[in-house]
């Protein structure tokens, strides 16, 4: 199993302003799985996100990746656990405004010794005659595609997705998602999508649900669509 996650703890505030967040998460996720986590907003799926990101300490429970537990590392270690094994997609696309799409990449390229080839990354998501544009000169779609990019350039075994499709409108929604259902098959990525958008769960491997800090829900996707068949985004 390439994630395993036990027992998974996590609370916020102490006194009267103390909040329980996750009140022990336990999942399995399998190698080359997409999965989607959903919940109401404050449910949690977030904070498991960056728990297994080890962007948020977990307060109990492991977290395996590849075998390898992440609970218990110090900064330095989990810094580098992170750059050898992460990439990260947020619902904002945090590029610095005065880099190009290429060089807004390339800054991510540096972190590993074993990249993806540029080019053929570049043309993979429609970026090639834009990779000398500032963001600013960019759609949102467009931006979000350099977003996609600069994680995967330095080819990582787990991509953490947070509403990557949140602030983008129907049609770029559907072309984003299309994107990393490629990226899936092409180079075996493991994706973890959090998301409040209900059609999304139709396109992958396993669903999550997640209400009051809790896992309700936990299946396989016995019938998946393809992501250009998706309706309602």
């Amino acid at each position: 199993m390439y994630l395993e996650i036990k027992d998974m703890k996590k609370s916020f505030g102490s006194g009267e302003s103390y909040n329980q967040v996750l009140k022990g998460i336990t999942t399995n996720i399998e190698q080359g799985q997409m999965c989607v986590i959903q919940g109401n907003s404050g449910s949690g799926k977030s904070t498991m996100l960056n728990c297994i990101g080890g962007l948020d300490t977990m307060d109990s429970g492991s977290v395996k990746v590849d075998g390898n537990e992440i609970s218990g590392l110090n900064a330095d270690e989990l810094s580098e656990y992170r750059r050898a094994n992460l990439g990260f997609i947020f619902q904002f696309y945090n590029l610095v405004p005065n880099l190009t799409v290429k060089e807004n990449i390339e800054i991510c390229q540096f972190l590993t010794s074993d990249p993806l080839d540029m080019e053929e990354l570049l043309d993979t998501l429609g970026l090639t005659e834009h990779q000398d544009k500032f963001p600013a000169q960019l759609s949102g779609g467009q931006q979000q595609r350099c977003a996609i990019a600069r994680a995967l350039i330095k080819n990582p075994k787990l991509l953490l997705c947070d509403e990557p499709t949140g602030a983008l409108d129907s049609k770029t929604s559907k072309d984003i998602l299309i994107l990393l259902e490629k990226i899936n098959q092409q180079y075996g990525t493991t994706m973890l999508i959090v998301t409040h958008n209900n059609a999304i769960r139709n396109m992958v491997h396993k669903v999550i649900i997640i209400k009051d800090g809790q896992i309700s829900e936990d299946y396989e996707n016995e019938t998946r669509l393809p992501a250009k068949s998706l309706e309602d985004l």
